[in-house]
């Protein structure tokens, strides 16, 4: 099959499309035929081991997982002994953080791993990029614990995680801030937001309204700009470990103070949030937004463009096969 293999840390180019191996399913586990990936932020500081604590996991001098890619859409095309969940022919999505292989023809992952029957209607390039962006955005929203009726600033609303997070806190029935270039302000004033703020137009940290919760979606502000936007017991939440890594002390050391804190979501697979995002999407409360499309064989130019930082939404890979 072909996949997007890389054999060492680095740039786009250490990416090449290359004939493997495979995968075979083996007990309790599915093979996907995949259809449609993403190339996201995660798979940009992967492959570039950014930053180098990563090696720790990932492997110190050469990187264990040579291919990449977490989040998919595709065909179940065989089941492994011991599946009862899926069948053969079943189109499915979801996410893989662990073993990772999206950017491939085909993958291997367990029954109980986080997937799906896809949402009715969708084409595989609108569903695969429903799990990864959404998933981090999902486990800020409840690691806040954020309610209906409370109100909620997103800083960088118009990347992966921010697009999700304002739908589905529209979804809570939050009142949402968002905060976005001027490029996209109409794009997200779509997603039925409140209010929105163009960075480039006004400093979001001058509005005079306040929120029980900030939470700062491309890692590039911090606590302390955002602090007074905050009401007295407000909450800030970031997808990024911050300035010095300070996001995950702050977690630890400002709700020993009281008043407004710091919180760090650590995400952690979870079966049932696809199937959660297949509900939103088919009762019309979520909607992935797609920036460009990219086919496999291109994958080196679709990691230059997401580290470019200027995407809005997310960036679909469409996986051609080779038979």
């Amino acid at each position: 099959m072909k996949a997007a293999v890389r054999t060492r840390y680095g740039p786009p180019e250490v990416v090449r499309v290359s004939e493997v191996e495979r995968p075979t399913a083996k007990d309790n586990e599915l093979l996907v035929k995949v259809h449609a990936a993403t190339v996201n932020r995660t798979d940009c500081g992967l492959r570039a081991a950014k930053p180098f604590f990563l090696r720790l996991f990932t492997g110190l001098v050469r990187p264990r997982v040579t291919i990449l890619g977490n989040e998919f859409a595709g065909e179940v095309e065989a089941i492994g002994r011991g599946v009862t969940s899926f069948k053969v022919g079943d189109r499915v999505f979801g996410y893989n953080d662990v073993g990772f292989g999206a950017h491939a023809e085909y993958l291997s992952i367990p029954q109980d791993g986080t997937l799906a029957l896809m949402p009715a209607d969708l084409t595989y390039e609108e569903a695969a990029p429903s799990t990864e962006g959404s998933h981090y955005a999902l486990t800020i929203i409840r690691t806040a614990q954020i309610r209906s009726g409370q109100d909620v600033l997103v800083y960088g609303a118009s990347g992966a995680i921010g697009s999700a997070a304002v739908q589905l806190l529209k979804s809570l029935g939050a009142g949402v801030t968002a905060v976005c270039d001027t490029k996209s302000v109409e794009l997200i004033r779509g997603l039925g937001v409140d209010k929105v703020v163009d960075y480039t137009a006004e400093d979001f940290t001058k509005d005079e309204q306040k929120y029980d919760c900030v939470i700062d979606a491309v890692g590039k502000s911090s606590f302390g700009r955002c602090r007074r936007l905050l009401k007295p017991r407000g909450i800030y939440l970031a997808s990024d470990l911050g300035p010095l890594w300070q996001n995950p002390i702050l977690a630890l050391t400002t709700p020993l103070l009281g008043g407004k804190k710091v919180r760090f979501p650590i995400p952690k697979p979870d079966p049932a949030m696809a199937r959660y995002f297949k509900e939103l999407i088919e009762s019309g409360q979520f909607t992935p937004v797609i920036d460009r499309q990219y086919p496999l064989d291109e994958i080196v130019e679709a990691y230059r463009y997401v580290e470019t930082g200027q995407k809005t939404g997310n960036v679909v890979l469409s996986i051609g096969h080779s038979n």
